[in-house]
């Protein structure tokens, strides 16, 4: 062959390298983790979110259910299997770019036809002097085997740093479903201990009425008002004795969603429901918006989800480049068993190695170098989200806060001034100086001020708690 012929062989050749190696060119987009200074009217750094949730939650009760479901939820439990299969992932990633060993033996036989090139060719060949091969050849194999995929590009250590990324995500993303696991029992406490509140209330509501009945009837015979007044007094007793049944359904309703969340058959819960309208609802403290960024395991996992396809995207783009193989083999091959170990004739050895990359029909590595960095722009847009969200979550709940705080204190007041209404309203009634009507309606007006108050500690509490899974407290 010519020189001339080489040199342009080399050159097609340089040339078909270089068109297999082009890669195309893509847009990267870096996610913006600028945060607001503080929250409004907020300037404290102290953050409750550093608080542990058994220091946080001081009810026994409420702990020890938090307590039990962190080891029982069977969903949690289920993260913890997705963990462990993560981990699992980056041993394999690991192994992927270490060589491959294996060993083993192999037996067969072989039978050339006569008239072909290796059939005449065994058939004038021997052996040893006076032993020709025989027609039908065994073949005996005893060897170690060796592949190494050389990575030259890294991709198969971007491939095991993506998978340790995608591992501590799914470890976060197990811590946020430890703080979403723990705000849900706490919230469905609460509600079921405003509805032990609410039960109590309209149970002395009904006597409260049942003894302005009473004095309806008794100013019947006295014909001071008409059946009618009896009548509407009975039907107002009737609609709050039905309401008992209501609310006792859902304390059933409320017991099961806590027991289900603990991860346990319906049982009765234990609570102490008359300190309710007394807890303390004052102790948050905010910090700073940054420190979202570390604090809340949603941030956090966003953030690995995002490492870990920046290094998909390194992984696709490695697709494009040749790969470097390295294969060999050493061991013992005979027709003759007993030649593995007697002959040493029989020891075969092989070492190759070769350099690949892809040349035409490329769109399948384009199509997932594509898919790659799409969703490396995706995991950009939800950590922005993701940080958004968690800002307007923490904002949310500290004007909450505030404003559930004032609105308790007025309805406080609203519920003495008709509690103490009622009373008046009676008074008046048995001298004629008020309407049945009047001491009726101060009734409903009282109980439903009483439902209101509950109600409104009840968004307190869910307010505290909402806060402290805002900031990010409970996983630590």
């Amino acid at each position: 062959m010519s020189i001339n012929k080489i040199k342009y062989i080399g050159i097609i050749g340089l040339s078909l390298l270089y068109s297999a190696c082009t890669v195309p060119t893509i847009v990267l987009k870096n996610e913006n983790k600028n945060v607001p200074v503080n929250y409004k009217g907020g300037k404290d750094t102290v953050n409750t979110a550093k608080i542990k949730w058994q220091d946080f939650f001081v009810d026994p009760y409420l702990s020890a259910l938090i307590d039990t479901a962190l080891r029982n939820n069977q969903e949690l439990n289920i993260i913890l299997q997705d963990i462990n299969i993560a981990r699992n992932e980056v041993k394999a990633r690991k192994g992927a770019y270490l060589p491959f060993a294996t060993i083993g033996g192999g037996a067969g036989f072989d039978k050339s036809g006569r008239y072909t090139r290796q059939g005449a060719v065994d058939a004038t060949t021997q052996i040893e002097p006076g032993k020709q091969i025989p027609d039908v050849l065994p073949d005996y194999l005893l060897a170690a085997n060796i592949s190494w995929e050389v990575d030259i590009w890294k991709k198969l250590r971007n491939a095991r740093k993506s998978a340790m990324y995608s591992l501590l995500s799914t470890t976060a993303g197990k811590n946020f479903m430890v703080t979403h696991l723990i705000a849900e029992i706490a919230m469905s406490y609460y509600e079921l201990m405003a509805l032990d509140n609410q039960l109590f209330i309209i149970k002395q509501n009904i006597d409260i009425q049942k003894n302005a009945l009473e004095i309806v009837r008794l100013e019947k015979t006295a014909a001071k008002v008409t059946e009618l007044a009896v009548r509407r007094f009975e039907a107002e007793v009737l609609k709050n004795q039905s309401r008992i049944f209501y609310i006792q359904q859902s304390i059933v309703q409320t017991e099961n969603r806590i027991n289900f969340l603990v991860g346990r058959f319906p049982r009765p819960i234990l609570r102490n429901s008359w300190t309710f309208i007394d807890l303390k609802t004052d102790s948050i403290r905010g910090g700073i918006p940054a420190q979202l960024l570390q604090n809340r395991p949603d941030i956090k996992q966003a953030e690995l989800d995002l490492e870990a396809a920046r290094l998909d995207v390194k992984v696709a783009k490695a697709n494009f480049y040749p790969t470097l193989n390295i294969t060999g083999a050493i061991g013992f091959e005979a027709f003759n068993p007993t030649y593995l170990v007697s002959k040493p004739e029989s020891m075969m050895y092989n070492l190759g190695a070769g350099l690949f990359g892809p040349l035409i029909n490329r769109n399948a590595i384009k199509a997932a170098y594509y898919n790659a960095n799409a969703r490396q722009i995706q995991a950009a847009f939800n950590y922005e989200r993701t940080v958004l969200t968690a800002y307007i979550e923490v904002s949310n709940q500290l004007s909450n806060i505030n404003n559930l705080k004032r609105s308790f204190e007025l309805r406080s007041k609203q519920v003495q001034t008709l509690t103490e209404s009622i009373d008046i309203s009676t008074r008046l009634f048995r001298f004629a100086r008020a309407d049945y009507m009047e001491v009726l309606l101060t009734q409903r007006d009282a109980l439903e001020s009483k439902f209101e108050l509950i109600e409104t500690k009840k968004q307190q509490m869910n307010a505290m708690v909402n806060i402290y899974q805002a900031l990010g407290g409970g996983w630590n």
